[in-house]
């Protein structure tokens, strides 16, 4: 459940839900589709088993994440955006086609090609 917390801006409301490091690409992984935790481990690059349990912990504390266990066979457990949760995913849309943008402007041009000058 979410926790009642005070905050000056609507803007900090939601990055102490979503900010961080980790966070986004969790989200990002879940906008997918439903996950296993391994496949979330492998799928974001260098996060530990701690950080990755810690930061789905608190994106479910938060009402973002749904977390479904399945005792049969080998117990497995799922990771899914809440409805709340998917109530992010024009956010992030946007931010992944700023970042594409970003990178985009960032790329120096290619050079243009060289005339060859060709002796008679």
């Amino acid at each position: 459940m979410p926790q009642n917390r005070s905050f000056n801006c609507p803007v900090e409301a939601a990055l102490a839900v979503i900010g961080g490091k980790w966070k986004i690409l969790i989200l990002c992984r879940l906008h997918e589709g439903v996950s296993r935790f391994n496949e979330l481990r492998r799928d974001i690059s260098g996060i530990s088993q701690r950080v990755l349990t810690q930061q789905l912990r608190e994106l479910e504390r938060d009402g973002i994440v749904s977390r479904a266990a399945y005792p049969d066979g080998s117990p497995r457990v799922e990771y899914a955006l809440t409805e709340l949760g998917r109530s992010l995913e024009p956010v992030i849309d946007t931010l992944g086609a700023w970042g594409q943008h970003y990178e985009e402007v960032l790329r120096p041009a290619a050079p243009a090609p060289r005339k060859i000058l060709q002796s008679a």
